[in-house]
């Protein structure tokens, strides 16, 4: 199982960010998805899940609104679209699989938002 993060960067407040994530390795449209964060000294949060067919999405109270979770089963991604884009937002964000009894993360991408 392999999970890439891609599309991060520096944006200034107000801004947008579309992050991917490449998946590999695994059945993926089986399985559900989830994007978590950590932002320097804290612990990693979860932000938003997807369903494996993407017909459910759920996200975190302080992203609701501004942040979409989308798939594309066919080309084994997912992405979130983050819009509004606030200081609060910069964190590392990661991907996650649930595979069986195990979760499989990937190396994490970086946003930071900034003026």
């Amino acid at each position: 199982v392999q999970l890439v993060e891609s599309g991060g960067g520096l944006v200034q407040p107000g801004g947008s960010l579309r992050l991917s994530c490449a998946a590999s390795g695994f059945t993926f449209s089986s399985y559900a998805m989830r994007w978590y964060r950590q932002a320097p000294g804290k612990e990693r949060e979860w932000v938003a899940s997807i369903s494996s067919t993407g017909g459910s999405t759920n996200y975190a109270d302080s992203v609701k609104g501004r942040f979409t979770i989308s798939r594309a089963n066919a080309a084994n991604t997912v992405y979130l679209q983050m819009n509004s884009l606030k200081p609060e937002d910069t964190a590392v964000y990661f991907c996650r699989a649930a595979i069986i009894d195990r979760f499989y993360w990937g190396q994490g991408t970086q946003v930071t938002v900034s003026s």
